[in-house]
C-alpha cells in the first residue's frame, strides 16, 4: 500500500500555528495582560488578576482554520474576590470588558463564557474569567449557570501528559482530526475542538506512519461512538461534555466520520501513491499535497557528460 507519511508531515506544517502567528499571539497576550493589570491597579485599585494560557494554544494543537481567523484562550483569574458573596458573572465580565475596551479597532464582544477581543479579522483572543484559585477554579458564565466549576488548566495538563507518554504523533493526529472537521464543516459545525481532542486522544493508535495512525484512530473513534455517545471530561468524569452536542450535530458527525473511515481505508489500500494522495486531499482539502511521481513509460534521466576522473582513476 502507498506510504503517504511524508505527505502527512507536509500537511502538518501547512496547518499548524506558524512561528509568525505565534509571535503575534504572544505580543497580543502581553499587551492584553498589561491593559487588565493597569485597570485593576490604577482604576479599581485592587489586586490584579493572574493569567494562564489554556485550550489549544497551551496544548500546542492550534490549527490554522480555513477562514483564517484562529483564536487563543487567555484565562483571567481574579484575585480581588471576597471569600463569600462573589459579584455576578455579568459584573465581572463588565470589569474585563472595560479593561480592554479600545484596545483594538473592533469593540470587544461580551459573550456568555468570555470577553472576546478581535484583531482585524485575523485572530481573536477569548478571555474567560475565573475565581482566584487555579486548582479549584470557577468560571463566570452569564445566564442560568452562573459561577460553576471549570478547570481548563487541568485538561491541558492531562493532554500534555498523554502527549509525553504517547509521543508527538498524538499531537499531530489531533491536528489532522481538527483540520478534517474544519474542512468538512458547512452549515452545521461537526464538533468543537475540545470534544474532538478528547475523542482523538482517547482513541489514539500509534504507528510508525501518520497515515496509518490517523486511519486507525478514526476507526477507533467510529467504533467508540457507535457503542456509546456519552463523552466525559477526562479531568471531571461528572461532566458529560457530549450533552453539548445537538441531535443534528451527532447525525452529521456520524455520517461524516463513516465516510472518512471508508475513504481513509481506500487510501491506505491504494498501491498508487498519487491516487492515494488524491483521496487524502479529498478528505483534508487543498492544503494536502498531491504526490507527483514518475509516470509509467517515462525515460530515466541520462547524462551525456564525460566522467571526470580523480587522481586514483575513479569518477569524481
Amino acid at each position: 500500500m502507498a506510504d503517504c507519511h511524508d505527505l502527512f508531515k507536509d500537511f502538518f506544517v501547512n496547518i499548524k500555528l506558524s512561528d509568525s502567528n505565534k509571535s503575534k499571539l504572544i505580543e497580543a497576550r502581553d499587551a492584553i495582560g498589561n491593559r487588565i493589570k493597569n485597570y485593576f491597579k490604577d482604576t479599581r485599585k485592587e489586586k490584579v488578576p493572574i493569567y494562564h494560557e489554556q485550550g489549544s494554544y497551551a496544548m500546542g494543537t492550534v490549527v490554522t482554520p480555513l477562514d483564517g481567523e484562529f483564536d487563543i484562550d487567555y484565562g483571567v483569574y481574579l484575585q480581588n474576590l471576597q471569600t463569600n458573596n462573589w459579584p455576578s458573572p455579568d459584573k465581572v465580565h463588565g470589569w474585563i470588558f472595560r479593561a480592554v475596551e479600545g484596545h483594538t479597532k473592533e469593540v470587544p464582544k461580551d459573550k456568555r463564557t468570555c470577553v472576546r477581543l478581535i484583531y482585524a479579522g485575523n485572530y481573536h483572543v477569548d478571555l474567560p474569567i475565573y475565581n482566584s484559585s487555579i486548582e479549584n477554579s470557577y468560571l463566570a458564565e452569564k445566564g442560568e449557570k452562573g459561577w460553576h466549576g471549570s478547570n481548563p488548566i487541568a485538561f491541558s495538563k492531562w493532554f500534555i501528559e498523554r502527549a509525553k507518554k504517547e509521543g508527538e504523533q498524538l499531537r499531530r493526529i489531533v491536528h489532522y482530526t481538527k483540520a478534517w472537521a474544519d474542512f468538512k464543516s458547512s452549515n452545521i459545525k461537526l464538533l468543537n475542538s475540545f470534544i474532538l481532542t478528547i475523542l482523538a486522544t482517547n482513541n489514539f493508535k500509534k504507528s510508525d506512519r501518520d497515515d496509518v495512525s490517523f486511519s486507525s484512530t478514526i476507526k477507533n473513534i467510529f467504533e467508540s461512538v457507535s457503542i456509546s455517545t456519552v463523552i466525559t471530561n477526562p479531568v471531571d468524569l461528572n461532566e458529560i461534555v457530549s450533552e453539548r452536542i445537538s441531535e443534528s450535530q451527532w447525525l452529521n458527525f456520524n455520517e461524516k466520520v463513516s465516510n472518512l473511515l471508508e475513504n481513509a481505508s481506500n487510501a491506505l489500500k491504494d498501491e498508487d501513491k498519487e491516487q492515494a494522495s488524491k483521496t487524502w486531499k479529498n478528505i483534508f482539502g487543498e492544503r494536502f499535497r498531491i504526490f507527483r511521481g514518475p509516470k509509467e513509460g517515462d525515460k530515466p534521466l541520462v547524462t551525456t557528460s564525460p566522467a571526470i576522473l580523480g587522481d586514483d582513476g575513479r569518477s569524481a
